[in-house]
């Protein structure tokens, strides 16, 4: 709330929408406290399953990216979905072995995975064309960017946290 312009907020508070100015706090940025928002609103019995998908987080200043991405690593027990026009993100823990359902109609083929929090010594995964198979992946040497899903279906299992992004179709 520290940036946004009268004129918005006015118009916002002429709808009736409830407005929360956590300005003061300039150590998080504004979709962590959104996620935070949300996770404290949950109930419980829901908190588990929540899938919090954030349009228009990629494709704007680059810092504000990066927080973005910081943010899935702050919340990396929560599946959160960054979505811009042409791409989307989201994080893959390493405690888990994931299974990725390609919705072919509006995803692909272009994707990759991407060990920007730590390197990765052992990354395994099937349906891409360029698979890995315990490969080492870090920042200075290889990543697996530019690669192609050739199915329904990906499966990564990764010694460390790692990005996943896939192109989304022009419909």
């Amino acid at each position: 709330m520290d940036s946004i312009r009268k004129e918005v907020l006015d118009f916002y508070r002429s709808l009736g929408t409830k407005i929360i100015d956590k300005s003061h706090d300039q150590d998080t940025t504004d979709l962590h406290k959104c996620i935070t928002y949300i996770w404290d609103f949950a109930p419980d019995a829901n908190k588990s399953s929540l899938c919090i998908l954030v349009a228009g987080a990629l494709g704007g200043r680059y810092d504000h990216e990066m927080g973005n991405l910081n943010v899935l690593y702050c919340f990396s027990s929560l599946r959160i979905v960054l979505l811009s026009d042409d791409s989307l993100i989201y994080l893959l823990p390493r405690t888990h072995h994931h299974e990725i359902h390609i919705q072919t109609s509006v995803e692909g083929p272009h994707c990759g995975l991407i060990p920007i929090g730590a390197p990765s010594r052992s990354s395994t995964t099937t349906g891409l064309r360029w698979n890995l198979n315990n490969t080492e992946m870090r920042f200075g040497g290889l990543i697996s960017s530019s690669n192609i899903v050739v199915g329904e279906k990906v499966t990564v299992q990764s010694d460390t946290d790692l990005l996943w992004t896939m192109s989304i179709k022009k419909l």
